[in-house]
């Protein structure tokens, strides 16, 4: 258990301080194999950008290819947002065992199935909680299927690689969207929320609470009232809520609910404990929440204004149409997850946070906390935590604070439109706060995005230099970027993703690496050389200060005291 109190720390937490020291004696060893000599070991920072399955499955292609060609092991943090959190959060639980990633991969998109009872039995008992969102619903209904995948281990079980040294510090971006306005008309970088597998909090203020304690209720900076650590598929539910705009995720989530009431009758029996006759039971209670919903509640409204409660109507009217036999199940081991109860309350809670458009809700660590002197932070009761994709579609922001101290920054942008919208993000945000960033000209990025190459090196006067590699580019795809683009849409479901789909994305983001290795390593021997001078010339100022200063100190004394 980690501790139960809020940590108000300028800088690094002390474990990722530990983590960090620990990586860097792996991070020297890997860089003698890749034949570059350094005394100190440059801090290497790859980055994965949002974009679902898309991103999800060639950022698993970058880290593989990393992995074989003894890149991966120069690296010191790993971060993420939206579908690369998927991919990178994969190779904790499979403990860096690529080849065990990749048949994994394989497996999942070798079938078209997914368990959609364990789904759904996942979400009910989420329902039972005082902060469920549609962040729930969507994690255990959406991304599962997405992914095909439901991983149950929790971000506290990736402590001990990372503790040791063997695998990069892993860093999971989200944003606090209450703090959207504020993103809006001046980038406030209190937006920003990071999870690692010691913390989460906001980087901007220095907060942070026990990753195992988030989701638990603080008040004045003290635990009141402890909840379970929330599992991976939460979390990536919530790192990935952002797969479209608001109608795409709309349909996503009704077109769910509507299927609910045709599920096969082995699906309820494994959901839904005493499920004799449930039609019965569940059709009386669905029409009185319908019009309980449409007397008081808030409403979702179509392009023509009017109260959209369409998906739940087609509830209703798939129900009627189900067989008596799908309706009439028999008895079930009362042991199951889930009761009847269970369920329509699951559908009332679910109508109620899609009536008010409810996301990422979790209880705020900064409640009512003296250290914090925004009032914006520390009198909500509530945070709500999105997809950071909906700010910037890359985590530069939590790599950029000094204290991490980052040399050399490997940005693989996996999106299917313009590859440097988070290169012109990022400016923007670092320039209203004044963090050094390379510079580039409009109009270049402009040249550059109409026929994209695979690696562009940004070098500024200061701050780390960035190397930035679009998926879809020229050298690899040719003229046919845009029909890469149509193939790998983001919206696209996971139903359309075989096997056949899948290799060849793989096999373009490993591509892209390998090609790359001369650049990538000449960079990393570059920063080597680069923090050596560095603390050369901090050791030589540090002398040139203490010589300074004993002088000045002897004259001092002989004034004060007449000491000669």
């Amino acid at each position: 258990m980690g501790s139960s109190e809020v940590s108000i720390i300028p800088g690094l937490q002390k474990e990722e301080k530990v983590a960090v020291e620990r990586r860097r004696l792996h991070v020297l060893k890997a860089l003698k194999k890749l034949h570059i000599e350094a005394d100190e070991a440059p801090v290497v920072a790859v980055l994965g950008s949002g974009g679902g399955l898309r991103a999800h499955i060639a950022c698993l292609g970058v880290l593989s290819e990393m992995k074989e060609q003894g890149l991966l092991d120069a690296v010191t943090y790993l971060a993420g947002v939206s579908g690369s959190t998927w991919a990178i959060s994969s190779l904790y639980t499979n403990d860096g065992d690529m080849e065990a990633l990749e048949a994994d991969l394989r497996h999942r998109f070798s079938r078209q199935e997914w368990d959609l009872a364990k789904s759904l039995q996942k979400t009910i008992q989420a329902a039972r909680s005082e902060n469920y969102s549609l962040t729930d619903f969507w994690a255990y209904m959406v991304i599962s299927k997405q992914t095909r995948e439901l991983p149950e281990s929790h971000l506290s079980n990736m402590k001990k690689p990372v503790e040791e040294g063997t695998l990069p510090y892993p860093i999971f971006a989200a944003i606090d969207n209450d703090l959207q306005p504020s993103w809006q008309e001046a980038k406030a970088q209190e937006t920003w929320f990071e999870f690692t597998p010691h913390h989460a909090g906001f980087p901007a203020l220095g907060a942070y609470v026990s990753i195992t304690h988030f989701g638990s209720k603080f008040k004045k900076g003290r635990l009141v009232r402890t909840h379970p650590e929330r599992d991976l598929s939460f979390l990536r539910g919530l790192w990935g809520s952002a797969l479209g705009n608001a109608e795409v995720n709309r349909n996503y989530i009704f077109d769910q609910l509507r299927n609910l009431l045709t599920l096969r009758g082995d699906v309820w029996r494994r959901t839904v404990a005493n499920a004799k006759y449930i039609g019965r039971r569940i059709f009386a209670p669905l029409l009185r929440l319908q019009q309980s919903l449409q007397r008081e509640r808030p409403v979702l409204e179509d392009e023509g204004g009017e109260p959209n409660y369409n998906w739940l109507t087609e509830m209703l009217e798939n129900w009627t149409r189900t067989s008596l036999e799908k309706q009439e199940q028999p008895d079930e081991d009362p042991e199951s997850k889930g009761s009847v109860s269970d369920f329509l309350d699951f559908v009332r809670k679910t109508s109620i946070c899609a009536s008010k458009w409810e996301w990422g809700t979790t209880h705020n660590f900064l409640y009512k906390h003296g250290g914090i002197r925004d009032k914006t932070m520390s009198s909500r009761r509530h945070l709500h935590l999105v997809d950071a994709g909906l700010a910037i579609n890359t985590p530069f922001p939590l790599v950029l604070p000094p204290t991490r101290e980052v040399h050399l920054i490997l940005s693989f942008d996996f999106s299917a439109g313009d590859p440097f919208e988070t290169i012109r993000a990022t400016t923007d945000y670092c320039r209203r706060h004044k963090i050094p960033f390379p510079h580039v000209e409009e109009a270049k990025l402009d040249l550059w995005s109409k026929a994209p190459a695979s690696c562009y090196i940004l070098k500024g006067e200061t701050g780390p230099v960035v190397m930035h590699f679009p998926l879809f580019n020229t050298d690899a795809c040719g003229d046919d970027i845009e029909a890469w683009s149509d193939t790998y849409d983001t919206f696209k479901l996971a139903d359309t993703y075989t096997l056949d789909v899948v290799r060849p994305l793989l096999a373009l983001a490993k591509m892209n690496v390998r090609e790359n290795k001369k650049k990538i390593l000449r960079e990393m021997r570059n920063a080597a050389m680069k923090d050596h001078w560095d603390k050369m010339r901090l050791k030589s100022c540090g002398k040139h200060f203490l010589s300074s200063t004993r002088t000045e100190m002897g004259s001092s004394l002989v004034r004060i005291w007449g000491i000669s």
